[in-house]
């Protein structure tokens, strides 16, 4: 008889029949998103925001940097490509998309 009663007291009550809460099953996977929106991808939108503006604003003269790590400076700007020239006569056509700010330039 001792067994039975404790087995009666140790299952579940008949209202709560083991089913978690819906709201709370998903909030820590809401958490980890809102984690990740807040520091990985809201500032590479901003960091991409304003790459695009410098490209869009590169004018005769800048100092650049290509993706491949070629230093020059702007000779011409077209819509889509960049001419630079990169020492002497030598002139690169270079495409906007691989043109970055020479931090260089600052200094």
């Amino acid at each position: 008889m001792t067994n039975l009663a404790f087995l009666h007291l140790m299952a579940p009550a008949a209202g709560s029949a083991g089913q978690p809460n819906p709201a709370m099953t998903f909030l820590p996977l809401i958490a980890v998103f809102a984690i990740f929106y807040l520091f990985m991808i809201r500032p590479q939108m901003k960091r991409q925001k304003e790459l695009n503006n410098y490209r869009s604003s590169l004018k005769r003269g800048d100092k650049v940097v290509t993706t491949g790590g070629i230093y020059g400076k702007v000779y011409e700007v077209k819509d889509n490509y960049v001419t630079m020239e990169v020492g002497g006569d030598v002139k690169l056509k270079v495409d906007k998309n691989a043109v970055l700010k020479d931090t260089t330039a600052d200094s």
